[in-house]
């Protein structure tokens, strides 16, 4: 056996059907559309259409709400961080930053940074260098002799930043 000589299995691959090429083709005329009516046309875009009736999809009430201006926090819980640290997988002795969290796997996802939230236990001493956290992590963190260093301006401050810009636009 020879490289040159290396062929597919008969009938492993299939030449694709081209429609309305003669009647010979089994595929011609109509090209596998029937007769007349919408379908048969080019350019017919009806998914959903259900013949004039109000579609299912616009019968279904609507629920909620998506805020375009929302944040997407990777949210960590102080439990799940206490369970790295004891496993080994964080080390508390250095500043636990979003980089070290999503490293070791404890934070997934969030676009815009990791949120520290408040839910479990923290024994170790850390520091933590996060885009956010809540009142409840940072009073557990401090209460282990840690510290929560915030980067992400808080409402207060985005308030105080926007009430400067508007009073300079007036001078």
């Amino acid at each position: 056996m020879k490289l040159n000589d290396i062929r597919d299995n008969e009938g492993a691959r299939k030449g694709r059907v081209r429609k309305g090429r003669g009647i010979g083709s089994g595929k011609g005329k109509t090209a596998a559309r029937g007769q007349k009516g919408q379908k048969s046309r080019s350019g017919v875009s009806i998914k959903g259409f259900e013949g004039g009736q109000m579609p299912l999809h616009m019968r279904l009430p609507k629920r909620g709400f998506n805020n375009p201006f929302g944040k997407d926090y990777a949210e960590v819980n102080i439990g799940m961080v206490q369970k790295f640290i004891d496993a080994g997988k964080l080390d508390a002795k250095s500043d636990i930053t979003e980089d070290a969290l999503r490293a070791c796997g404890v934070a997934r996802g969030g676009k815009d940074g990791v949120r520290l939230l408040g839910k479990g236990e923290l024994s170790a001493k850390a520091k933590f260098i996060v885009t956010g956290a809540t009142k409840g992590a940072v009073a557990a963190v401090e209460k282990a002799g840690g510290s929560v260093v915030v980067t992400a301006p808080t409402n207060a401050e985005l308030k105080a930043a926007k009430a400067a810009k508007s009073g300079d636009g007036d001078e």
